[in-house]
């Protein structure tokens, strides 16, 4: 792995690989789910390690750390024995398996730490309402991804009851979560909660498949228009990432690699590439014009899911205060 390839979550994994297990445990113990599978994949997926990577990162980090690096044990070994650590033997029991699943956890909380497919296997014959309630409890990627897994005949129904969602009772909550218990052997124990709304379904649209996207917002529209151009309006796509501010752009680009700017800009329209490239060194917004215009056509597809990885990272910034993202209507999306 080259040095300059190195960005974002690899970084991190490298980080952890070399802190050492027990370091790298007590770190683990403080993120959530996502981040966990995030960081996990990352490390599980890390090959031929070069010692001047080690040097970048840790440099990057705090100074050197080399006798201290794990890297020359196992990966699969350290992996397993770190999560271990980190998150006690019956949750690391699964997420060995897929790095996420957590069988630990509480009620609703357990769903965070399953696979999208499992999940939609779980609810998929239960009322849409409680498939609803449960998509809003969700991050918005994963719901998306859950979204997916679901009859098609079932979404455009799922989607506008998360939209006209307005807050679910605490009891009722409660009950939600205790069935998910049962279901999941968890433990139970749920505080609140406001959640569904216009904004919660724009940002599960935002991560869903185009053509999924598309037959939904077409059925919410004949049922509601009014309610399907509130969620338009609440919607952040790729192209409203020109209404970042110069520094919020300079943070988001040392996260993204180079590969996948690079196939997102294609489908962008130019004031977001003329955008992108004033916030580069002037050698960089060289090379990448020149990427660009010696590039091979590209499958839409991939466009989309380049440019829905790169929104992926830009809400983490805003979610995590680093950047302010302006949503489509104007609104701020945090």
């Amino acid at each position: 792995m080259a040095e300059e390839q190195v960005e974002g979550v690899e970084k991190a994994a490298v980080f952890l690989l070399a802190l050492g297990q027990e370091k790298a445990a007590s770190v683990l113990k403080h993120m959530g789910p996502k981040e966990v599978q995030m960081i996990g994949g990352a490390m599980a997926s890390l090959e031929n390690i070069s010692t001047e990577t080690v040097d970048h990162v840790m440099g990057s980090f705090v100074g050197t750390m080399k006798d201290q690096t794990a890297l020359g044990v196992d990966s699969d070994e350290y992996i397993r024995n770190m999560l271990t650590d980190a998150l006690g033997a019956e949750k690391a029991g699964g997420m060995i398996d897929r790095i996420l699943l957590g069988r630990n956890s509480k009620g609703l909380e357990q769903l965070k730490w399953m696979d999208s497919r499992s999940i939609a296997d779980l609810i998929r014959n239960e009322h849409p309402q409680i498939i609803a309630i449960v998509l809003s409890y969700l991050d918005s990627d994963q719901a998306a991804e859950t979204l997916g897994f679901l009859p098609e005949r079932a979404r455009p129904d799922v989607m506008l009851r998360i939209a006209t969602l307005d807050g679910v009772q605490p009891a009722a909550l409660k009950e939600l979560d205790e069935i998910m218990e049962k279901q999941l052997s968890g433990n139970v124990n749920v505080q609140t909660s406001s959640i569904g709304g216009v904004q919660v379904a724009a940002n599960i649209l935002n991560f869903v498949e185009s053509s999924i996207e598309g037959v939904v917002m077409d059925q919410i529209t004949e049922s509601d228009a009014d309610l399907s151009q509130q969620i338009q309006d609440k919607m952040f796509v790729f192209d409203n990432l020109i209404d970042v501010d110069d520094r919020g752009i300079q943070g988001l680009l040392r996260e993204v690699s180079t590969d996948s700017l690079l196939l997102a800009l294609r489908g962008a329209d130019d004031g977001l590439k003329e955008k992108i490239f004033k916030n580069m060194s002037k050698r960089a917004a060289e090379m990448l014009r020149d990427d660009l215009e010696a590039a091979a056509p590209a499958k839409l597809s991939d466009v989309e899911g380049a440019q829905k990885d790169i929104l992926t990272i830009a809400r983490r910034l805003a979610d995590s205060g680093e950047i302010s993202l302006g949503g489509g209507g104007g609104e701020e999306l945090v």
